[in-house]
């Protein structure tokens, strides 16, 4: 079983919280179904959670809701453990590069502040 965290800011907002808030409720009940997957599986489908190519350890949880394509990208902290660092509604087939670097900088400042 994984645990899943969302990423504080250094003043303690969570980008990925206030962006689930954002949601319809049917919205954001699909994507707790899929981070509930995420959790619960051992072996989760890549069409919900997959390692994004050329990035740094960046995975992705993905979900998709009546047509609309969610994001939720972040990385592994030791075997168990899955850190969101942002999330955004995909609206291009490829993920923009600026979500990518958000979400490896969001990364960074969570490893140095937890291993200080």
């Amino acid at each position: 079983m994984r645990q899943i965290l969302f990423y504080r800011t250094d003043s303690g907002a969570s980008p990925v919280g206030e962006f689930l808030d954002s949601l319809h409720a049917k919205q954001a009940q699909k994507v707790a179904w899929v981070l509930r997957l995420v959790e619960e599986l051992e072996r989760v489908p890549v069409q919900y959670f997959q390692k994004m190519a050329n990035t740094a350890d960046l995975w992705e949880v993905r979900v998709e809701s009546s047509g609309d394509i969610f994001r939720l990208l972040g990385f592994l902290e030791g075997s168990r453990c899955v850190v969101l660092t942002h999330a955004f509604h995909k609206k291009a087939q490829k993920t923009p590069r600026s979500d990518i670097r958000l979400a490896e900088r969001r990364k960074a400042d969570y490893l140095r502040r937890n291993r200080e």
